[in-house]
């Protein structure tokens, strides 16, 4: 297992009760553009976030990845198939797949031998489409504590590939025929355990903790109450996403 997916697999459980989900329209746009509705896949799946909605859309669904922590702690995954396997690797037949997804993870393995196993994999026409997220959006009181945190108090800590998720996916050679899904964002209302609960989940957020022995969102608390004002009052926090979508030539 590769030193991220440890990191992931320590947290699997505030993973799957702190990450967003994504936005409807995006599963109907990948479903609409895939080439037939048969059997659709996400790699390094999580706790489920993407695989969850592509059952509305595909007769199968298979999620996988390398950690086994984060499948166990994924909930309401009935009826999608479940495996342990690294993104390069897959256990599946060349040209069987109608769709690949992958959610806030490409950059850990955006390799040429990762593409070349996402080419074997998909029937002709199928569609590859990954996706990120990067700073959360609130309003400016609260981003002006969280900016300073990621760069600077965690600057040193990201595992290698964050910083294409600071680029949008632009630094990640697309080797397929492009392919532009919609604009669309990731859109929530959080109260303040929960925006805490989520930062917890940051790889550096592990890294620094591991390094340094204390947690460092903890230190953060105080400033990012006074900011919010009352814990349990809901805001909302918006997410744009990015993409590195096409077909295989």
């Amino acid at each position: 297992m590769s030193d991220v997916a440890q990191l992931f697999g320590a947290r699997a459980g505030a993973y799957a009760s702190f990450r967003p989900h994504y936005p409807d329209a995006l599963f109907a746009w990948l479903a609409a553009n895939s080439p037939g509705r048969q059997r659709a896949l996400d790699i390094a799946c999580g706790s489920g976030q993407a695989s969850r909605p592509l059952r509305q859309h595909f007769a199968q669904v298979l999620a996988c990845d390398a950690s086994i922590e984060q499948l166990r702690a994924a909930t309401d995954l009935a009826g999608i198939e479940l495996f342990v396997a690294n993104a390069e690797a897959q256990p599946l037949a060349s040209a069987s797949l109608d769709l690949i997804v992958v959610a806030q993870a490409l950059h850990w393995f955006a390799t040429p031998a990762f593409f070349s196993e996402a080419a074997r994999l998909l029937k002709p026409g199928g569609l590859f489409c990954a996706w990120c997220y990067g700073l959360l959006r609130i309003d400016s009181p609260v981003d002006a504590l969280i900016d300073p945190f990621y760069w600077n108090t965690l600057g040193g800590y990201w595992p290698a590939g964050r910083a294409s998720v600071d680029a949008g996916y632009r630094d990640i050679a697309n080797p397929f025929t492009q392919v532009s899904p919609p604009a669309c964002a990731i859109e929530t209302t959080w109260q303040l355990d929960q925006l805490l609960g989520y930062l917890r989940t940051w790889s550096a957020v592990q890294r620094y903790e591991q390094q340094n022995g204390h947690d460092p969102v903890r230190q953060l608390r105080p400033a990012l109450r006074q900011a919010w004002g009352d814990a349990n009052r809901p805001r909302f926090v918006h997410w744009p996403l990015h993409f590195l979508a096409g077909t295989p030539h």
